[in-house]
C-alpha cells in the first residue's frame, strides 16, 4: 500500500547548547537554572537571586564565567526588564520568550524550580523563539509615545466627564457645537464658571462659523448649571490643560529623540558626504507619504516596531508579529483562516485608525478596501488594509532609498483582462437563453 510522503527541508540545523541558563523571574527574585556538561552526565544548578541591581550584576558574572551560551527569560509583566536590561549590558545573549510558548507538561507539579528547569531545557534544545524587544533608544522612544498616547485617552475620558457635567446641568452645548472644546466652546464655560447664566448673553459668545447657530446656542444653554456644577467643571478643565500641556511637551521631546537617532535620518552618500537617496528625506517623512500614515502615526510606527527590519527578515514575519494577518487552521483534509489574535495594542490602535482614513480615499488602498469590503466585510477589510499597510512600513525601513509610490485607484481596473472578462460575459448570458453579438465600439 503506498503513503504519499512529504518532505520538509529545514533551513538550520538542530541547535543543542552545551551551556544554558534559563531565569523564572518574579517581582522580588528569580529562580535561576544553569545546565552545563558534567563528568559523566549534565550538571544542574537552581538557586534564587533577589531582583535587585547588584544581585543580578554579581549573577551576570557568574554566567559569564561558566561561559553560558544563551540566557532565555520568561516575560512576567514587567518584572523581566532588570534582567534582561543588566544582562544584555554585561554582554551575555539574552533571549526574552512568551509565557505560552514555555507552558510545562499538564499534570506536573507547578512550582518555581520545576519552571526554571524546563525552561532551560527548553532552551538548550533550541525549542524556543525570541520576543522582540528593541535596542535602548527605541525603547525610550517607545516609553514616550505610549505615555503619550495614554494621556490623549485620559484627556477624551475627561472630555467625557466635561459633557456628562452638562448634560447634569441640562445644557446641551454638545448638541449644537461640534466642539466644545473650542474657542467658542471653551468662552462659554469660562463665562458659566464666571457666574453668567444668561443664555443670550453665552450664546454671542460664539465665533465665526458657529455664530450661524446663535438662536440654536440660545435654546440649548437654557438649563440649570448652578455652583457646583462650577466648581467641579474648574476642576476638570484644569485637568484638561495640564494634560494637554504634557502632551504637547511629549511631542517635542519625541521629535527629539527620532532626531538623534541616526538611522532615522536622510541616508547620505560616504563618498560625497551629501545627503542622497529617498529625495533627502527622513523616515518619518517617508513614511509620512504612506496613504493614512500621519507624522503622529509615523513616529508610533517607528517607536513600536524600530529601525532595523533585521529582526523581521520578510514583510510576512513583521505582519504575522503585529497580528494582522490570519493564522491557517488545518484539520485534516479542511483548511480556513483563524483569528489575527490581539498584537501589540499601541501599534494595532495606530493602524486601524490608518486604514480607517486611507479607506475613504481615492487611492489604490481606498479601492482595494472597496473591493474586499464587498465579500469580506468592514472588519476583515479593514485588518487587509491593515496589513497591506505594514507591508508597505516594512519596505520603506528595510530599504532607506525606497520612496513610496501610490499605485492609483484604478489599479484593478487596469489589471484586467479585457478578452477574457468578455468571453465570461458572454457565456453567462448565453447561459441565460440570449443570443449574443458582438461588434467593436466606435
Amino acid at each position: 500500500m503506498s503513503k504519499d510522503v512529504e518532505e520538509i527541508d529545514e533551513d538550520d540545523d538542530e541547535e543543542l547548547l552545551e551551556r544554558a541558563a534559563a531565569i523564572d523571574v518574579a517581582k522580588a527574585s528569580g529562580k535561576v537554572c544553569v545546565r552545563i556538561p558534567g563528568a559523566k552526565r549534565r550538571i544542574t544548578r537552581v538557586w534564587d537571586v533577589a531582583a535587585t541591581t547588584g544581585a543580578i550584576m554579581a549573577l551576570a558574572d557568574e554566567l559569564v564565567d561558566l561561559c553560558i551560551e544563551r540566557v532565555v527569560l520568561e516575560a512576567t509583566s514587567d518584572y523581566w526588564r532588570s534582567f534582561f536590561y543588566l544582562l544584555e549590558a554585561r554582554g551575555l545573549c539574552v533571549w526574552l520568550v512568551n509565557a505560552k510558548d514555555v507552558k510545562n507538561v499538564p499534570g506536573r507539579p507547578k512550582t518555581d524550580k520545576l519552571d526554571a528547569i524546563w525552561l532551560a531545557k527548553l532552551n538548550e534544545r533550541g525549542m524556543l523563539r525570541p520576543s522582540f524587544v528593541p535596542p535602548a533608544e527605541i525603547r525610550a522612544l517607545r516609553d514616550y509615545t505610549r505615555l503619550r498616547a495614554d494621556l490623549v485617552a485620559e484627556r477624551t475620558r475627561v472630555k467625557q466627564r466635561v459633557e456628562k457635567l452638562l448634560e447634569d446641568a441640562l445644557v446641551k452645548l454638545s448638541s449644537v457645537a461640534t466642539d466644545i472644546f473650542g474657542v467658542s466652546g471653551r468662552a462659554m464655560l469660562a463665562a458659566l464658571i464666571e457666574g453668567e447664566r444668561d443664555p443670550e448673553v453665552l450664546a454671542e459668545l460664539a465665533r465665526q462659523r458657529l455664530r450661524a447657530k446663535i438662536p440654536a446656542l440660545k435654546e440649548a444653554l437654557v438649563g440649570r448649571f448652578d455652583e457646583h456644577h462650577a466648581e467641579l467643571l474648574t476642576i476638570l478643565l484644569r485637568q484638561l490643560d495640564a494634560l494637554s500641556a504634557d502632551i504637547d511637551a511629549l511631542g517635542r521631546r519625541i521629535d527629539e529623540l527620532i532626531a538623534s537617532i541616526p538611522a532615522a535620518q536622510a541616508p547620505v552618500d560616504p563618498e560625497t558626504g551629501e545627503i542622497g537617496g529617498s529625495g533627502g528625506l527622513s523616515v518619518l517623512e517617508r513614511l509620512d507619504e504612506v496613504t493614512g500614515i500621519g507624522l503622529a502615526a509615523a513616529q508610533v510606527i517607528v517607536a513600536e516596531i524600530g529601525l532595523d527590519m533585521a529582526q523581521f527578515p520578510t514583510p510576512g514575519h513583521l505582519v504575522s508579529w503585529a497580528k494582522v494577518a490570519p493564522r491557517t487552521v488545518q484539520s485534516g483534509p479542511r483548511s480556513r483562516s483563524g483569528k489575527t489574535g490581539k498584537g501589540n495594542r499601541y501599534l494595532k490602535r495606530v493602524l486601524g485608525d490608518a486604514a480607517a482614513a486611507a479607506a475613504k480615499t481615492d487611492t489604490f488602498l481606498g479601492a482595494r478596501y472597496r473591493r474586499l469590503i464587498k465579500r469580506t466585510g468592514k472588519m476583515k477589510a479593514l485588518v487587509a488594509i491593515e496589513r497591506s499597510i505594514l507591508v508597505i512600513v516594512w519596505h520603506l525601513l528595510d530599504d532607506p532609498n525606497a520612496r513610496f509610490v501610490d499605485l492609483g485607484a484604478d489599479f484593478y481596473d487596469r489589471r484586467i483582462d479585457k478578452d477574457r472578462r468578455t468571453r465570461d460575459l458572454v457565456r453567462q448570458l448565453k447561459a441565460l437563453g440570449h443570443e449574443v453579438t458582438l461588434s467593436p465600439a466606435a
